[in-house]
């Protein structure tokens, strides 16, 4: 009996295997918005001119924190991202769980950077959603 459909060789915890639809495009998402948010975290480390800094604002941390968190959430995006884009279900479950991390610390940001905060957050409402509705067979258990 002939078959229409491609076979993909290996187990399920193979690699080699790449994501499309809309898991490619949140893995892509997250790798581009992790690397500007470690841009971001670089820039406030450095406590570079282009941040304002408020006064008498709810969430008060020095610039430097604020550089560290949007450093290492960046990071730590950016590594879900890529296994996103392999196709691994728990990157599925992690990036979801940062990028929804990342909005509130992009919510919180507002203050210092209120248009590139508002792209950061569109961004990750946008992972969100394509790691909702993105196929079962695009995931693989590690």
């Amino acid at each position: 009996m002939a078959t229409t459909g491609m076979h993909r060789q290996g187990t399920a915890g193979s690699s080699g295997a790449w994501v499309s639809g809309w898991t490619a495009f949140a893995g892509v998402m997250m790798i581009f918005g992790g690397a500007m948010a470690i841009f971001q975290g670089i820039a406030a480390i450095a406590q570079d001119d282009v941040f304002v800094t408020t006064r008498n604002y709810v969430y008060t941390f020095n610039l430097t924190s604020w550089g560290w968190i949007h450093l290492t959430l960046g990071v730590l995006v950016v590594l879900a991202g890529v296994a996103v884009f392999r196709g691994m279900l728990w990157a599925r479950i992690v990036g979801i769980t940062l990028a929804g991390l990342s909005m509130v610390a992009n919510f919180m940001w507002l203050p210092h950077s209120p248009v590139w905060a508002s792209v950061l957050i569109a961004i990750d409402a946008f992972v969100i959603w394509a790691l909702c509705v993105g196929s079962d067979r695009d995931a693989r258990t590690a």
